[in-house]
């Protein structure tokens, strides 16, 4: 297995949606971002992606401006299509058209020196649901304390 450098992980994605499945692909980057991304100046808790036609794209993902890039910059919030198969794309749109159902970036991590974006299709929590899950993880940490004193 190559190494995985995580960049930047959506943390509140998890919190907020119960996860069903994930999927890796890649984005369509310019120079200026690919640069940017790698130094870690890139936001995805506002970002979201939503098919058009038989694309799917990458949407309020915010890559900061790369200082060196001089004229040769980009728009940091431009939308970006994501490198999907035929198959997993028409999964994904047959997914998402159902109610209740929505794409959201996971993670953004370096593999083999690709810029790799976790996707994952999600359904939203509602308020107790939060609750019952914080209320199972302290479960969890009281009985391994038990366990270990």
């Amino acid at each position: 297995m190559p190494p995985v450098k995580v960049i930047v992980s959506n943390r509140r994605a998890r919190r907020d949606y119960e996860i069903v499945e994930t999927v890796e692909c890649g984005i369509v980057l310019l120079g200026s971002e690919v640069k940017s991304i790698k130094a870690g100046m890139v936001s995805i808790a506002e970002a979201y992606a939503e098919p058009m036609g038989n694309e799917i794209w990458l949407k309020d993902m915010h890559v900061a401006a790369y200082p060196h890039a001089g004229n040769f910059g980009h728009d940091p919030t431009r939308p970006r299509k994501l490198l999907l198969r035929a198959e997993e794309i028409k999964h994904l749109i047959g997914k998402v058209s159902r109610r209740g159902y929505t794409l959201v970036p996971l993670s953004i991590y370096l593999k083999r020196g690709l810029i790799k974006l976790e996707l994952g299709l999600a359904r939203g929590k509602r308020k107790y649901e939060k609750r019952d899950a914080i209320r199972k993880r302290e479960i969890e940490r009281d009985i391994r304390r038990e366990l270990k004193g």
